[in-house]
């Protein structure tokens, strides 16, 4: 492998290690403050995947398609924690593991009423559609930077909330202890929506920036579910920091795996996770 090729699967893994923290960040901040088993977080990825394609085309803009999906995806993900998931906190994971593999089955259907069984495909704007070259041969698209861009943004930004914010420290509050935070005033309820509502949004986002790369089609987000597990897993239930550093892992051994062994690059993503595990069983970083 020569310079340049190493360069493009280099930042290859890396904007596909900030798109998995993405989905991952959600997934862990609900597992690991909110102490519930969502299989269902995968169709989130899926829902502003379907978003993307319909409001940019009815837009003529994704950038407002982006915008405007982010805000419908944090409101259903309000909605969804109100009418659901509130009810099952107190529930033992089983009953919640049942309860969000239903609603896999549930939002497949609504997405095959809404928007059929087609695949489609979101035009990358003309602005990102061009390509830096690299060498005479090799060059990058921009809009994989742009992903890339959007996922440090936003991963920055989650930062910030959680460690530089009143309601970040209600949140790690609340997560350490519920019902010391909640006997010195804190709004668990609240908080809890707040959260819930935070990872639809990050799933969802994930899902429109990656639309025109991967297309959009049926069952989408149960591809990326299994790997959002094993990031969440490797970087320590309910650590944001270990989200984003096991997802550029995974990111990195799963890419150069494909390059450099693809006889046995399925495998290499969970070897990784079971040697991560025989050492610290609790993942990377402790919540």
């Amino acid at each position: 492998m020569d310079l340049a090729n190493f360069f493009i699967q280099l930042l290859n893994s890396v904007q596909y290690g900030l798109l998995l923290f993405m989905l991952a960040a959600g997934l862990t901040l609900i597992f690991g403050i909110m102490g519930v088993v969502n299989l269902a977080h995968g169709s989130f990825y899926m829902l502003g995947a379907y978003l993307a394609w319909s409001l940019s085309a009815l837009f003529g803009s994704l950038s407002l398609a982006i915008i405007g999906g982010a805000a419908l995806s944090v409101l259903f993900g309000l909605a969804l924690e109100w009418l659901l998931f509130r009810h099952f906190y107190e529930r033992d994971h089983l009953d919640q593991v049942l309860l969000t593999f239903g609603l896999i089955y549930i939002f497949e259907e609504l997405r095959s009423i809404l928007w059929g069984d087609d695949v489609h495909g979101v035009p990358i704007p003309e602005l990102l559609s061009a390509s830096i070259p690299l060498t005479d041969n090799l060059s990058y698209p921009v809009y994989r930077l742009f992903m890339s861009g959007v996922c440090l943004a936003l991963a920055a930004g989650l930062y910030f909330l959680i460690s530089k914010t009143r309601l970040g420290m209600k949140i790690r509050a609340g997560a350490f202890n519920r019902d010391m935070a909640e006997a010195l005033g804190v709004n668990i309820k609240l908080i809890h929506a707040v959260v819930f509502a935070l990872g639809v949004g990050l799933a969802a986002v994930a899902g429109m920036v990656a639309a025109p790369v991967a297309s959009v089609y049926p069952n989408m987000g149960s591809q990326v579910l299994i790997m959002c597990f094993v990031v969440v897993v490797i970087g320590g239930i309910g650590s944001v920091r270990g989200a984003l550093i096991a997802a550029l892992l995974v990111g990195l051994v799963d890419t150069f795996g494909k390059v450099l062994l693809p006889q046995v690059a399925g495998m290499l993503v969970y070897i990784l996770m079971a040697a991560v595990l025989l050492y610290k069983p609790e993942g990377l970083f402790k919540q």
